[in-house]
C-alpha cells in the first residue's frame, strides 16, 4: 500500500482491528486515540488499548483531548491520504472528514441504515433480531449517514450475549475492511447511498437502562440480560426497594429463570424466590 492512512480508535475492538489490518499488510502512518484515563476502583491512570498497540508497534501517536485547531494543524502536517475510524469516541467535524483526499472510512457494527448511533450491537440483541452485520461506510458530516462501500451479514445465535456478538463482528469487520481498502484505493467500488427513510437509531446506554421488572415478558427480560451482559448488567428492586443485580440467568421452556444474583450490599448468591 503506497498511500498513508491514519487510524482513529480507542477500545479493545479497535486494537483487534489494527492487529488484523497489520496481518493483512496494512500499517497506519499515524494513530489517534483518546487520552489516558483513570480506570477501576483505584482510579489507576490507564492507556487505551489502541495506544498500547501503537506503542508496541512503534507507530506515531496522538492523544488529543478534543479536536481543535491545534490538533488539526498537527494532523495536517502528516499529509495523510486516508482516514480509518473504528470506535474512536469523538464526533468528526466536516473539516476533519474532508482533510483526507481519499476520504474517511468507518466500520459500523450494524446493517446500515439500521441502528445508526452508539449501541448497534446491544440494540440488535435487545430487539430480538436474528440477523445483524457490519457496514463499511464513507464518513459524512451527519453520524452514520455516509454511503456504503461494503457490507457483511451475520446471524445472531439465540443465546448470544453482547460481548460474544461484538467479538465476532469485530473480526468480521476488520477482515471486511482489509478487503475493502485496496478495492477502494483502486477505484473499483461505487459508493451506494443509504436509504435514509429506512434509518433507525440507537442511543448511548446508561446504567438505568439495566432495570427490569419481574412482571415483564420473559423474552424481554432475557433479551435485556443478553444485551446488557457485563455492562450495565440487569437488576430489579425487591419489595424492600433493594437493588438485586442478576448475574446468571437462562431462558427455558418460555420462562426467564434467574440463577445467581447480587443483593444490594451483599455477596453473590443463588436466587431464591
Amino acid at each position: 500500500m503506497d498511500k498513508k492512512f491514519v487510524f482513529f480508535g480507542t477500545p479493545e475492538l479497535a486494537s483487534v482491528t489494527l492487529e488484523i489490518l497489520k496481518s493483512r499488510g496494512f500499517l497506519p502512518a499515524l494513530v489517534v486515540t483518546s487520552p489516558d484515563k483513570p480506570i477501576g476502583r483505584h482510579f489507576e491512570i490507564t492507556p487505551t488499548p489502541v495506544k498500547v498497540w501503537a506503542e508496541k508497534n512503534n507507530i506515531p501517536l496522538l492523544t488529543p483531548e478534543k479536536i481543535d485547531e491545534k490538533f488539526m494543524s498537527e494532523i495536517k502536517s502528516h499529509e495523510l491520504d486516508l482516514g480509518i475510524v473504528v470506535a474512536y469516541g469523538k464526533i468528526f467535524s466536516e473539516e476533519l472528514i474532508n482533510l483526507f483526499p481519499l476520504g474517511a472510512l468507518n466500520i459500523h457494527y450494524s446493517l446500515l441504515p439500521k441502528y445508526r448511533g452508539a449501541s448497534p450491537v446491544e440494540s440488535a440483541i435487545l430487539n430480538q433480531d436474528t440477523e445483524t452485520g457490519v457496514t463499511i461506510q464513507k464518513m459524512a458530516r451527519k453520524m452514520d449517514t455516509g454511503p456504503i462501500l461494503a457490507m457483511s451479514r451475520a446471524e445472531i445465535d439465540s443465546d448470544e450475549t453482547t460481548p460474544h456478538l461484538r467479538e465476532r463482528l469485530t473480526h468480521i469487520g476488520a477482515e471486511l475492511l482489509a478487503d475493502t481498502i485496496p478495492e477502494w484505493l483502486d477505484g473499483k467500488i461505487i459508493p451506494i447511498e443509504q436509504n435514509h427513510e429506512n434509518a433507525t437509531y440507537c442511543k448511548k446506554i446508561s446504567k438505568d437502562d439495566g432495570e427490569i421488572k419481574l412482571s415483564d415478558e420473559p423474552k424481554i427480560k432475557y433479551a435485556k440480560y443478553k444485551a446488557y451482559f457485563t455492562w450495565p448488567g440487569i437488576y430489579f428492586f425487591d419489595e424492600n426497594n433493594r437493588r438485586i443485580k442478576i448475574t446468571k440467568a437462562r431462558f427455558e421452556n418460555g420462562e426467564f429463570i434467574i440463577e445467581r444474583v447480587i443483593p444490594e450490599g451483599k455477596k453473590e448468591t443463588d436466587y431464591k424466590i
